[in-house]
């Protein structure tokens, strides 16, 4: 029977439920979608999958003949997918709010405007999942379609929808129709947590302790059991009077009644609904908060999988929908959406510039290719594709190859070019590039602290130090400064792939068949002759600062050192690095193929008396040809070049450009 005190103000539950829909749960708890959002763990899971797919670029494409693709900015669809469906909303706001209605509601659904006269697709509304009701209807012939009602009692508006003007988002449904909605099959694991939250709350608003009981030894009055009742609560309930103290007259007596929060296992509960939560929306837990499992050597793998598991279904379905119900038949052959990834998938900077390396050296990418992800401007020259030299199709002629006997007469000739060259010939300019991009931040940085420690501030005085300014270039060009960490992510990719070119060469010519991996070696490499720019930059800047008398004079040198890096430096550092590597790398290589011994070859050296002495010479391939601290003598009386290092291969000095080959 219907209450006496039920109206608009206060409606008995069947009416809220008629209204709003919902259900009671075991936990006693009206569960529906609004009130399913303000379960935290629930409202995040929808906000990651909702945010992250929104936030994904989705680019109409279409297909090349004879393969390959390019995005259809001429298309109308291009624009409304990727930029702004309706004039309203953008294109990410478009996707989070459909992805929402599609996790809670099960579907989520949005009105296609089409112009009528061309049917070219306009603009794209969502709808509100709860005024549509859909089903299938026969047209005849034995074909179903689905149809779409779309009731709004508030503006008047009753219609029904036909597919072409629909795009429904569809989750996982028993009818291949319409999908399950999350809120509905999770009711009672929502309404758990929300019944937890509202114990909590609870507890909190009636004083953070649990419920007991006023014990009296004699029998009391109605009035005097609401009075005692009244001033317990009045000076007890409140967090803000929680833990007064009591005092009970007339043998009055406090019993507690009730189990308090940590025999409950509150905090354990919470936690435990949150990887309920987890559960139902497919996330790994630490996405909506709970890093308990969460550690700096899984989390990676637990984001690749969540882009693997929870995310790519949605991003399939997606991709599915706007293909076959905003294309045409005829335009599906060619046209197709899909979502850009990427982002989602970056590693940390070494990781990204090994896979970069890896595609340049076997050519799927171009130099301006990478500088495009990584969000830089392109460079002149840089869409060549490079690929090893030793790489020729299966069965094919070895072409401009030669043979090892070829290659060893030539150099012992000192005429002619090989593999090697060529490689520091196509290096070259990008070893160039990174160097002058260096000296660019060396000269932007340096000069800056030159105008802050050495130069007078205009229109007052400021003190000079000299001791401040080696401070700072000390920091500035410490191993792990900013110059090393530059230099460092400039030279990494560009060696590996530069030493694994050489490598495959340097196998190919003694006839190895194993695959030789120079990547930890080029890193060892890299880290070692950074150190050493790094170190002999510093020297030369301290030394200039150190050698001059007054303020105007170290300014003085240290601009003028500056200026002529960038006049001589990156050519240096070039012609050294074209030569360094690519023997180094080759003798690496050698060493893995099982090669003994290695013969000194001078090139270019006529003039040379270092190199002239030097060529022809023999040595086990662990051993140095030049120990560090032996003197070659030259061609005058008391011309000696002193080994400052082990010598191993070349170049002995600068401006060598002698060779190395196996024996």
């Amino acid at each position: 029977m219907r209450s006496a005190l039920s109206g608009i103000a206060t409606p008995e539950k069947w009416v809220e439920d008629w209204m709003r829909g919902g259900s009671v749960n075991s936990a006693g708890i009206r569960v529906d979608q609004d009130t399913a959002l303000t379960y935290s763990p629930f409202f995040a899971g929808v906000r990651v999958l909702s945010e992250d797919l929104g936030a994904l670029p989705m680019f109409l494409y279409e297909r090349l003949e004879p393969r390959g693709k390019q995005r259809a900015t001429g298309h109308p669809l291009y624009a409304l997918l990727h930029d702004q469906p309706n004039p309203m909303m953008s294109a990410v706001q478009f996707k989070e709010t459909l992805m929402g209605h599609a996790i809670t509601w099960g579907n989520g659904i949005a009105y296609v405007v089409s112009n009528k006269r061309t049917g070219v697709i306009e603009e794209i509304w969502p709808l509100r999942p709860d005024r549509i009701t859909i089903g299938v209807k026969r047209t005849g012939a034995g074909r179903f379609e689905r149809r779409y009602r779309y009731d709004d009692d508030v503006n008047g508006i009753h219609v029904t929808l036909l597919p072409h003007e629909v795009l429904h988002i569809g989750g996982l449904g028993f009818d291949g129709v319409e999908g399950y909605s999350v809120v509905n099959l999770a009711a009672n694991a929502i309404g758990l947590g929300l019944a937890t939250e509202h114990h909590g709350a609870k507890v909190f608003s009636n004083g953070a302790a649990p419920g007991g009981a006023l014990s009296h030894p004699g029998n009391l009055s109605p009035e005097a059991r609401r009075r005692m009742a009244d001033d317990w609560e009045n000076i007890h309930k409140g967090i803000d009077r929680a833990h007064r103290v009591a005092i009970l007259e007339e043998g009055v007596t406090w019993q507690q009644v009730g189990v308090p929060n940590d025999a409950a296992q509150f905090l354990e509960t919470r936690k435990l609904q949150v990887t309920e939560m987890s559960r139902w929306l497919r996330l790994p837990p630490h996405k909506i908060g709970d890093l308990d499992r969460a550690t700096f050597s899984n989390i990676e793998q637990q984001q690749l999988d969540y882009i693997q598991g929870a995310l790519n279904i949605w991003i399939v379905r997606w991709e599915q929908a706007v293909l076959t119900q905003l294309l045409l038949p005829e335009e599906r052959v060619r046209f197709y959406s899909e979502f850009l990834v990427d982002s989602l998938l970056r590693g940390d900077t070494l990781t990204r510039y090994q896979a970069y390396a890896i595609g340049r050296q076997w050519g799927w990418l171009s130099a301006n290719d990478v500088r495009e992800r990584e969000n830089m401007n392109p460079v002149e020259g840089g869409d060549a594709y490079l690929v090893p030299l030793n790489m020729v199709p299966a069965g094919g002629e070895r072409g401009a190859l030669e043979s090892t006997a070829m290659r060893r007469a030539r150099l012992m000739r000192g005429r002619g070019s090989t593999v090697r060259d060529k490689l520091a010939d196509a290096y070259g300019p990008k070893v160039h590039e990174t160097v002058t991009e260096l000296v660019a931040f060396e000269a932007e940085r340096v000069t800056v602290l030159v105008a802050q420690h050495l130069e007078p501030e205009r229109g007052r005085l400021r003190t000079r130090s000299l001791s401040g300014f080696l401070t700072a270039l000390s920091a500035l060009y410490a191993s792990d400064g900013p110059v090393a960490e530059l230099l460092t992510e400039l030279w990494l990719p560009l060696f590996t792939v530069f030493a694994a070119d050489v490598a495959a060469d340097a196998a190919e010519e003694v006839g190895s068949e194993d695959d030789i991996d120079l990547t930890v070696w080029a890193r060892a490499y890299t880290l070692a002759h950074v150190a050493y720019q790094v170190a002999t930059s510093y020297g030369q800047l301290r030394a200039a600062a150190q050698g001059a008398d007054t303020p105007e004079a170290i300014v003085s040198d240290v601009l003028a050192r500056l200026a002529k890096w960038e006049e001589e430096k990156a050519d240096k550092v070039t012609r050294w690095e074209t030569t360094q590597l690519p023997n180094a790398a080759a003798r690496e290589a050698w060493k893995d193929a099982g090669v003994k011994r290695v013969q000194w070859v001078a090139r270019g050296s006529e003039n040379c008396p270092y190199c002239t002495k030097l060529d022809g010479t023999i040595r086990e391939i662990e051993d140095p040809f030049v120990a560090k601290g032996d003197e070659i003598d030259g061609d005058e009386e008391g011309q000696k070049l002193t080994a400052k290092r082990d010598t191993f291969h070349p170049p002995v000095h600068a401006g060598c450009q002698c060779q190395v080959i196996p024996l």
